[in-house]
């Protein structure tokens, strides 16, 4: 029995009760039930990229701004801000009333401690910090940042939803836990608490809604606007195993789903109490990223190597079925339908595939039978479908592949490590990018390439570096698009990592729900049941 198959059997089944989940049946209409993509396996949204971490976050943390739903930055936090005609010192004054969980008031300082510690991990807060001369909190309310050079995209590096994201915690935590280390205390500002005595990673996470959060009075787009919670409770219930969470949505026994299968989307429109759609109409682009700093990955030819051979129509039908509407092929890094993509460079990936070269440049880089050991989380359908066709990919170009199966958490955590791949390091790993992330380079942490201060990977190439300070120069689109061409072809030369395509994904809800919009998170607020 393939594996479409049998998610379609055990997905029947469990529609009859046979399988059905033991979930209480007496949540009211004030608790959200959500089958999030993932496990809330730790829960730092600085220290790591995750975005299932970042989805939780948004609930917990506040930001000082936040993209609407046309990717623009609006106020959040931030009640306005003045910039000195030279462009180099920002102020910045606070909304009154911000409160955290732990009811102590939001201060300027725990703004300047919170952009002290992202801005090490992000690549549009390295930028920052490179240029940063004085930050300081002037009262409680207010704050002054004084750059050395003009920053013009500084509202967008606040305001960003591509992890990590400039979260506000309290000054006490975000200066006692560095930005490589975990915190352990959850307090943030946002319009839901979680409820730490209830949370058990790989079972449930639970959130409650905060009483002393005031949201903006505008209505909300995105992470902008007024977040107004509709429901007391969020429940996070975990179910890696589709077939359950699609008898689950069908029994009434959660709300909401937020990555179903492509293969169960006929049989989920078939109930009339569902609602079925595509997420986020910008998709995502799947990535197989490579070790750039240990062998074999570590020399450009293998990488090379990867690309001659690898089909992404492969990819993309193993993740989303024979539906090319659902698919495109992706010769280039940047989300396709915005004013940046390009596939300039990207020949490598068009055409017929030619395995006999892939291993011809193998034997010619010298490869000698190293182990590739392929972190491949079980849990995630995405990152599942893609590690068995690079499995099968490798093994074909005579690769030692060393698969090592695991859950999404430990990949989390095993892929920020750098020791070589027999010393608990790795080789490789999938993973995948929100097309809102995905359009210009500063939000692309994917597509940088500055060695250490890089994405894991870390790969090290001078010529993606050197277009993103001329990105930010440009002075008009034309002129952008020249740059990204050029980056989009240093990177692909020197595979900063392997496209797999560009795809789309749907999401699922009970009827009983109303206000789920489409983005790259799954926004609770303004979300309600009846």
């Amino acid at each position: 029995m393939d594996r479409r198959t049998l998610f379609k059997a055990g997905a029947g089944l469990a529609a009859t009760g046979i399988a059905a989940p033991a979930l209480s049946q007496g949540a009211n209409a004030r608790t959200l039930r959500f089958v999030p993509q993932a496990n809330l396996a730790n829960f730092d949204p600085i220290w790591g990229t995750q975005y299932v971490v970042r989805n939780a976050a948004v609930m917990v943390w506040d930001t000082l701004y936040g993209f609407d739903d046309q990717l623009r930055p609006q106020r959040q936090m931030v009640e306005g801000e003045t910039t000195s005609s030279d462009g180099l010192t920002w102020t910045f004054t606070l909304r009154s009333g911000l409160r955290f969980h732990d009811n102590e008031p939001v201060r300027a300082r725990d703004v300047v401690a919170s952009i002290n510690r992202w801005m090490p991990r992000d690549p549009m807060g390295q930028l920052l910090r490179a240029i940063n001369q004085e930050l300081v909190a002037v009262d409680d309310r207010t704050l002054r940042w004084v750059l050395k050079q003009p920053f013009p995209k500084m509202l967008m590096a606040l305001g960003k939803n591509a992890t990590p994201m400039c979260f506000i915690m309290p000054e006490r935590i975000a200066t006692r836990f560095d930005s490589f280390t975990q915190i352990n205390e959850y307090v943030g500002s946002g319009p839901m608490r979680i409820v730490t005595n209830e949370w058990v990673p790989g079972a449930r996470a639970v959130f409650q809604k905060f009483d002393g959060y005031v949201p903006r009075d505008e209505p909300a787009s995105w992470l902008a606007g007024g977040k107004r919670m509709l429901v007391d409770r969020v429940e996070w219930t975990i179910m890696p195993d589709p077939a359950t969470a699609s008898a689950a949505l069908q029994n009434g026994e959660v709300d909401w789903w937020e990555t179903p299968i492509t293969d169960l989307i006929p049989q989920l429109r078939r109930n009339r109490n569902l609602m079925v759609d595509i997420a986020d109409p910008l998709g995502n682009i799947g990535s197989f990223r490579m070790n750039h700093l240990h062998k074999p990955f570590s020399d450009v030819r293998i990488r090379r190597a990867v690309l001659m051979a690898m089909s992404q129509e492969d990819y993309m039908t193993a993740l989303v079925g024979e539906d090319r509407n659902l698919w495109k092929p992706l010769p280039g890094f940047f989300t396709p339908g915005t004013p940046l993509y390009t596939e300039e460079g990207g020949d490598i990936l068009k055409g017929p595939r030619n395995l006999d070269a892939a291993k011809r440049l193998l034997a010619e880089a010298g490869y000698n039978n190293e182990p590739v050991t392929c972190i491949v989380a079980q849990d995630q359908p995405i990152t599942k479908a893609m590690g068995d066709v690079t499995a099968d990919l490798l093994k074909r170009m005579g690769m030692n592949v060393d698969f090592v199966a695991t859950d999404w958490g430990t990949t989390g955590q095993r892929r920020a490590m750098k020791n070589p791949p027999g010393q608990g390091g790795w080789s490789m790993f999938h993973t995948w990018h929100a097309g809102a992330d995905a359009i210009n380079p500063v939000l692309y942490n994917a597509v940088r390439a500055n060695g250490d201060g890089a994405w894991f990977g870390w790969p090290n190439i001078p010529a993606v570096e050197t277009e993103v300070p001329n990105w930010l120069a440009a002075t008009s689109l034309e002129e952008e698009r020249q740059v990204i061409g050029r980056l989009n072809r240093a990177a692909m030369d020197n595979v900063v990592y392997a496209p797999t395509g560009f795809f789309l994904a749907y999401q699922a809800w009970n009827r009983r729900v109303s206000g789920v919009v489409k983005g790259p998170i799954p926004f609770p607020w303004g979300v309600s049941k009846t």
